[in-house]
């Protein structure tokens, strides 16, 4: 698993630099689009079960009466 993940990290950091050289991309905005980015690239390769933390996931909402 180890080799999927830094194939994923790569493109992301790909992704990344031509957003910066092109200028879509400032330092201010980099962590939040690097997030967002990194969690679309590994959802796409692994899907969302294994990309999300069961801890991160909202359960589901009681209905009240």
């Amino acid at each position: 698993m180890a080799s999927l993940d830094e194939q994923i990290l790569r493109t992301v950091k790909e992704i990344v630099v031509k957003f910066i050289e092109t200028g879509r991309l400032s330092p201010t905005g980099f962590h939040e689009t690097f997030r967002e980015i990194y969690s679309t690239v590994a959802t796409t390769v692994k899907g969302e079960r294994e990309v999300i933390p069961a801890a991160e996931k909202k359960p589901p909402k009681k209905k009240t009466k």
